[in-house]
């Protein structure tokens, strides 16, 4: 079963984001802000982050330049799942390491073609 860390720091947001992976058979943790999906990936690293921008302690760009210097912090995909949608913002959030970017807010459907697009569906 494929691994995915959800990171956000809005509880619902986590909480529909849980429901849509598990219904396509993954298991899910969460994190409320980048520091805690750090220690999280130290722990055990996911298949895929679902990762919001806008978040306290340190935000989900500061997370993912983090991880992807950690030990196989380059192996996860990660999908940016936020509301910031200017072309600088995608391409700020491609050129720091992010696999692909989903606009909040998102369905089953959309997640599962970024899922895809990814290889992790």
């Amino acid at each position: 079963m494929k691994t995915c860390l959800v990171v956000d720091d809005s509880k619902v947001i986590r909480k529909v984001a849980r429901h849509i992976l598990e219904t396509l058979d993954f298991q899910v943790d969460e994190a409320a802000d980048g520091r805690e999906a750090l220690d999280r990936c130290g722990e055990s690293m996911p298949d895929v982050v679902l990762l919001d921008w806008n978040m306290p302690v340190m935000s989900g760009m500061e997370f993912l330049c983090a991880l992807r210097t950690v030990p196989g912090g380059t192996q996860p995909k990660v999908v940016f799942c936020t509301t910031e949608n200017g072309r600088t913002h995608i391409q700020a959030a491609i050129d720091a390491g992010a696999d692909e970017y989903v606009m909040k807010p998102f369905d089953r459907e959309t997640l599962h073609s970024k899922l895809q697009m990814v290889g992790c569906a």
